[in-house]
Protein backbone atom coordinates (compact mmCIF):
# COMPACT_ATOMS: atom_id res chain seq x y z
CA UNK A 1 0.00 0.00 0.00
CA UNK A 2 2.67 2.46 0.50
CA UNK A 3 4.49 1.73 -2.40
CA UNK A 4 1.42 2.28 -4.32
CA UNK A 5 1.08 5.71 -2.57
CA UNK A 6 4.44 6.86 -3.49
CA UNK A 7 3.82 6.12 -6.99
CA UNK A 8 0.78 7.59 -7.28
CA UNK A 9 1.57 10.73 -5.28
CA UNK A 10 5.01 10.80 -8.36
CA UNK A 11 2.34 10.67 -10.68
CA UNK A 12 0.21 13.50 -9.86
CA UNK A 13 3.76 16.04 -10.03
CA UNK A 14 3.97 15.07 -13.24
CA UNK A 15 0.67 15.58 -14.61
CA UNK A 16 0.64 19.09 -13.60
CA UNK A 17 -1.99 21.03 -12.22
CA UNK A 18 -5.48 21.99 -14.03
CA UNK A 19 -8.11 23.92 -12.67
CA UNK A 20 -11.19 21.96 -11.60
CA UNK A 21 -14.76 23.70 -10.46
CA UNK A 22 -15.95 22.91 -6.91
CA UNK A 23 -18.08 19.68 -7.20
CA UNK A 24 -21.09 18.08 -4.93
CA UNK A 25 -19.84 16.16 -1.94
CA UNK A 26 -20.39 12.36 -2.37
CA UNK A 27 -19.94 9.52 -0.71
CA UNK A 28 -18.03 6.30 -1.95
CA UNK A 29 -20.94 3.25 -1.32
CA UNK A 30 -18.36 0.79 0.63
CA UNK A 31 -18.52 3.90 3.30
CA UNK A 32 -22.11 3.06 4.26
CA UNK A 33 -20.71 -0.86 4.74
CA UNK A 34 -17.72 -0.14 6.89
CA UNK A 35 -20.13 2.16 8.92
CA UNK A 36 -22.47 -0.66 9.43
CA UNK A 37 -20.66 -3.49 10.03
CA UNK A 38 -18.38 -1.15 12.56
CA UNK A 39 -21.60 -0.52 14.46
CA UNK A 40 -22.62 -3.83 14.83
CA UNK A 41 -19.21 -4.42 15.67
CA UNK A 42 -19.54 -2.57 18.52
CA UNK A 43 -22.82 -3.11 19.23
CA UNK A 44 -22.34 -6.58 19.96
CA UNK A 45 -19.52 -6.10 22.05
CA UNK A 46 -20.86 -3.75 24.14
CA UNK A 47 -24.56 -6.39 24.79
CA UNK A 48 -21.41 -9.47 25.78
CA UNK A 49 -19.80 -7.16 28.36
CA UNK A 50 -22.65 -6.55 29.62
CA UNK A 51 -23.80 -9.47 29.87
CA UNK A 52 -20.78 -10.81 31.33
CA UNK A 53 -20.63 -7.76 33.95
CA UNK A 54 -24.06 -9.52 35.49
CA UNK A 55 -22.42 -12.82 35.38
CA UNK A 56 -19.27 -11.87 37.18
CA UNK A 57 -21.56 -10.47 39.82
CA UNK A 58 -23.64 -13.66 40.14
CA UNK A 59 -20.39 -15.32 40.50
CA UNK A 60 -18.85 -13.09 42.97
CA UNK A 61 -22.22 -13.28 45.03
CA UNK A 62 -22.42 -17.05 45.07
CA UNK A 63 -18.79 -17.47 45.44
CA UNK A 64 -18.89 -15.27 48.88
CA UNK A 65 -22.08 -17.89 49.64
CA UNK A 66 -19.88 -20.86 49.67
CA UNK A 67 -17.08 -19.08 51.32
CA UNK A 68 -18.85 -17.71 54.07
CA UNK A 69 -20.47 -21.26 54.86
CA UNK A 70 -17.09 -22.86 54.80
CA UNK A 71 -15.60 -20.58 56.78
CA UNK A 72 -17.59 -21.61 59.73
CA UNK A 73 -17.30 -25.01 59.59
CA UNK A 74 -15.31 -27.06 62.38
CA UNK A 75 -12.81 -28.78 61.60
CA UNK A 76 -14.64 -32.24 62.91
CA UNK A 77 -17.36 -31.10 60.66
CA UNK A 78 -15.98 -31.61 57.41
CA UNK A 79 -17.29 -33.94 55.21
CA UNK A 80 -18.02 -35.56 52.05
CA UNK A 81 -20.86 -32.26 51.57
CA UNK A 82 -18.28 -29.86 52.88
CA UNK A 83 -15.76 -31.06 50.04
CA UNK A 84 -18.86 -30.62 47.53
CA UNK A 85 -18.61 -27.70 48.80
CA UNK A 86 -15.15 -26.49 48.24
CA UNK A 87 -15.46 -28.15 44.74
CA UNK A 88 -18.17 -25.94 44.18
CA UNK A 89 -16.33 -22.83 45.40
CA UNK A 90 -13.41 -23.76 43.29
CA UNK A 91 -15.59 -24.06 40.20
CA UNK A 92 -16.98 -20.47 40.84
CA UNK A 93 -13.38 -19.32 40.88
CA UNK A 94 -12.38 -21.07 37.82
CA UNK A 95 -15.73 -19.70 36.05
CA UNK A 96 -15.00 -16.35 36.96
CA UNK A 97 -11.86 -15.92 36.49
CA UNK A 98 -12.83 -17.14 32.58
CA UNK A 99 -15.47 -14.63 32.43
CA UNK A 100 -12.91 -11.76 33.77
CA UNK A 101 -10.72 -13.13 31.01
CA UNK A 102 -13.08 -13.06 28.12
CA UNK A 103 -14.01 -9.56 29.21
CA UNK A 104 -10.67 -8.40 28.79
CA UNK A 105 -10.81 -9.55 25.42
CA UNK A 106 -13.82 -7.62 24.88
CA UNK A 107 -12.32 -4.55 25.85
CA UNK A 108 -9.60 -5.15 23.63
CA UNK A 109 -11.88 -6.00 20.62
CA UNK A 110 -13.72 -2.69 21.42
CA UNK A 111 -10.17 -0.43 21.22
CA UNK A 112 -9.74 -1.55 18.20
CA UNK A 113 -13.33 -0.99 16.70
CA UNK A 114 -12.72 2.64 17.63
CA UNK A 115 -9.73 2.87 15.74
CA UNK A 116 -12.07 2.02 12.38
CA UNK A 117 -14.37 3.93 13.58
CA UNK A 118 -10.99 6.69 13.59
CA UNK A 119 -10.20 5.59 10.33
CA UNK A 120 -13.67 6.19 8.73
CA UNK A 121 -14.15 9.60 10.28
CA UNK A 122 -10.70 10.74 8.61
CA UNK A 123 -11.50 9.54 5.92
CA UNK A 124 -15.13 11.34 5.69
CA UNK A 125 -13.01 14.53 6.91
CA UNK A 126 -10.04 14.21 4.32
CA UNK A 127 -12.33 12.65 1.17
CA UNK A 128 -15.04 15.56 1.65
CA UNK A 129 -12.14 18.33 1.44
CA UNK A 130 -10.34 16.73 -1.67
CA UNK A 131 -13.73 16.94 -3.64
CA UNK A 132 -13.74 20.49 -3.23
CA UNK A 133 -10.22 21.48 -3.78
CA UNK A 134 -9.53 22.93 -7.24
CA UNK A 135 -5.72 22.10 -7.34
CA UNK A 136 -6.84 18.37 -8.44
CA UNK A 137 -8.01 17.24 -11.73
CA UNK A 138 -11.10 15.15 -12.20
CA UNK A 139 -8.79 12.10 -13.05
CA UNK A 140 -6.49 12.72 -10.03
CA UNK A 141 -9.93 12.54 -7.66
CA UNK A 142 -10.81 9.35 -9.35
CA UNK A 143 -7.51 7.98 -8.26
CA UNK A 144 -7.85 8.63 -4.77
CA UNK A 145 -11.51 7.38 -4.88
CA UNK A 146 -9.79 4.21 -5.95
CA UNK A 147 -7.14 4.23 -2.84
CA UNK A 148 -9.69 5.21 -0.60
CA UNK A 149 -12.12 2.28 -1.42
CA UNK A 150 -8.83 0.33 -1.40
CA UNK A 151 -8.66 0.78 2.49
CA UNK A 152 -11.48 0.87 3.29
CA UNK A 153 -12.28 -2.83 1.87
CA UNK A 154 -9.03 -3.70 3.68
CA UNK A 155 -10.37 -2.52 7.06
CA UNK A 156 -13.60 -4.38 6.24
CA UNK A 157 -11.66 -7.38 5.71
CA UNK A 158 -9.93 -6.64 9.34
CA UNK A 159 -13.45 -6.29 10.71
CA UNK A 160 -14.42 -9.48 9.24
CA UNK A 161 -11.62 -11.06 11.48
CA UNK A 162 -13.09 -9.51 14.58
CA UNK A 163 -16.34 -11.09 14.17
CA UNK A 164 -14.49 -14.49 13.86
CA UNK A 165 -12.90 -13.55 17.34
CA UNK A 166 -16.58 -12.89 18.74
CA UNK A 167 -17.70 -16.30 16.84
CA UNK A 168 -14.46 -17.98 18.74
CA UNK A 169 -16.08 -17.81 22.21
CA UNK A 170 -18.12 -20.23 21.47
CA UNK A 171 -15.98 -22.87 19.95
CA UNK A 172 -12.55 -24.52 21.47
CA UNK A 173 -10.67 -21.79 19.75
CA UNK A 174 -6.70 -21.57 22.32
CA UNK A 175 -6.00 -18.43 24.07
CA UNK A 176 -3.42 -18.51 22.29
CA UNK A 177 -4.78 -18.56 18.90
CA UNK A 178 -7.31 -16.07 19.69
CA UNK A 179 -5.23 -13.58 20.92
CA UNK A 180 -3.18 -13.82 17.74
CA UNK A 181 -6.33 -13.38 15.83
CA UNK A 182 -6.60 -9.81 17.84
CA UNK A 183 -3.06 -8.51 17.73
CA UNK A 184 -2.84 -9.61 13.66
CA UNK A 185 -6.24 -7.63 13.45
CA UNK A 186 -4.79 -4.50 15.45
CA UNK A 187 -1.74 -4.09 13.53
CA UNK A 188 -3.68 -4.35 10.15
CA UNK A 189 -6.60 -1.69 11.18
CA UNK A 190 -3.57 0.45 12.79
CA UNK A 191 -1.58 0.14 9.35
CA UNK A 192 -4.65 0.89 6.98
CA UNK A 193 -5.04 4.03 9.39
CA UNK A 194 -1.80 5.20 8.77
CA UNK A 195 -1.75 4.39 5.61
CA UNK A 196 -4.79 6.46 5.22
CA UNK A 197 -3.60 9.79 7.04
CA UNK A 198 0.13 9.67 5.10
CA UNK A 199 -1.97 9.40 1.71
CA UNK A 200 -3.94 12.74 2.61
CA UNK A 201 -1.28 14.40 4.33
CA UNK A 202 0.61 13.89 0.54
CA UNK A 203 -2.61 15.00 -0.87
CA UNK A 204 -2.37 18.07 1.28
CA UNK A 205 1.04 18.68 0.61
CA UNK A 206 0.43 18.44 -3.46
CA UNK A 207 -1.97 21.20 -2.99
CA UNK A 208 0.06 23.31 -1.59
CA UNK A 209 3.10 23.12 -3.79
CA UNK A 210 0.37 23.96 -6.49
CA UNK A 211 -0.89 27.09 -4.65
CA UNK A 212 0.91 29.78 -7.18
CA UNK A 213 0.31 32.90 -4.68
CA UNK A 214 0.76 33.43 -1.05
CA UNK A 215 -2.81 34.18 -0.51
CA UNK A 216 -3.53 31.04 -2.48
CA UNK A 217 -1.25 28.93 -0.11
CA UNK A 218 -2.80 30.83 3.47
CA UNK A 219 -6.34 29.67 1.51
CA UNK A 220 -5.32 25.95 1.68
CA UNK A 221 -3.75 25.93 5.06
CA UNK A 222 -6.64 27.71 6.57
CA UNK A 223 -9.04 24.65 4.38
CA UNK A 224 -7.53 22.36 5.94
CA UNK A 225 -7.19 23.45 9.25
CA UNK A 226 -3.45 23.90 8.74
CA UNK A 227 -1.80 26.11 11.39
Amino acid sequence: MKKKLIVFMICLLLVGTSARPAEKVTVLPILEIVKAVTKKVIKAIDLRIQRLQNKTIWLQNAQKQVENVLSKLKLDEISDWTQKQKDLYKNYYEELAKVKSIITYYHRIKEITKKQTQLVQEYERAWNLFRQDTHFKDSEIQYMEGVYNGILEESVKNIDQIFLILDSFATQMSDLKRLEIINTAADQIDSNYDDLKMFNQQNILLSLQRAKTEADVNRVKQFYGIP
